[in-house]
């Protein structure tokens, strides 16, 4: 199959995730809030381990050993970069406090997921012209991660005044933003070359930050034992599948 058809069909499949919010109006909260912290546990290991078991080497591998202090630093500037988005435009990525938001705000979180989403498409397009199945692992954990996202904004957009119906509606506009940003991503792929494999370290720098910034802390403050040890396992897990998937 052609890259850009693999783009395509991964950005598109990523976007109908958005329709996961209708899910909320079939579980009662404290179910929900525990399905939340599952897939948070989940999002967090598939993420921590794209990114260091499949975004970094490949990018070394790509662009040489010798170029490995510039494909950190590229590292260091995706992790900055959300950072300093999530602090002052309110990038936003929480998935369970979502009832203390007010209508303002979820304006800003259709703006930010956009922004967000693009960006994942982005940086799916240079996974996949790097290599096909560098694209499917980094599509794979933006898409575990977009499940809890879409929930939890598809909720701030419910408890910001909008109607159930209408925010699944724009939660799905943003979420197309995805496609777009493949389809940019893979236009600009001609004219910046072998450069495009500094998108993968500057990946991996994001999804180091979601996981570590936003994931974990709502999984590791529990008072139970026994269910952080269950969240744990289930963050394991996800660390586990992209080893697997590195093994395959």
């Amino acid at each position: 199959m052609h890259t850009l058809a693999w783009i395509f069909l991964s950005t598109f499949l990523i976007s109908l995730i958005a329709f996961i919010g209708a899910l909320t109006l079939f579980l009662k909260e404290k179910l929900l809030d525990k399905i939340l912290l599952a897939l948070a546990a989940l999002s967090a290991g598939a993420l921590i381990g794209g990114a260091f078991l499949h975004l970094l080497p490949e990018a070394i591998l790509e662009a040489g050993i010798e170029k490995i202090f510039s494909l950190f630093l590229f590292l260091l500037l995706g992790f900055c970069l959300f950072f300093m988005l999530e602090q002052f435009f309110l990038w936003h990525h929480s998935h369970l406090k979502h009832k203390k938001y007010k209508k303002p705000v979820s304006y800003l979180i259709l703006i930010s997921d956009s922004l967000h989403n693009f960006t994942d498409g982005l940086v799916i397009a240079a996974s996949f012209i790097v290599a096909v199945p560098i694209g499917i692992v980094t599509s794979l954990a933006i898409s575990l991660h977009e499940v809890p996202q879409e929930i939890g904004d598809f909720g701030v957009l419910v408890y910001g005044g909008f109607g159930k119906v209408k925010a699944l509606f724009l939660n799905f506009l943003t979420a197309i933003t995805a496609i777009f940003g493949g389809i940019v991503g893979y236009a600009l792929s001609g004219y910046i070359g072998s450069a495009i494999v500094y998108l993968l370290p500057f990946a991996a720098g994001n999804f180091i930050y979601i996981a570590a910034s936003d994931l974990i802390p709502e999984i590791k403050h529990k008072k139970s034992l026994k269910r952080s040890l269950i969240y744990f396992v289930i963050f394991l897990l996800g660390i586990v599948l992209m080893l697997l998937v590195k093994l395959l």
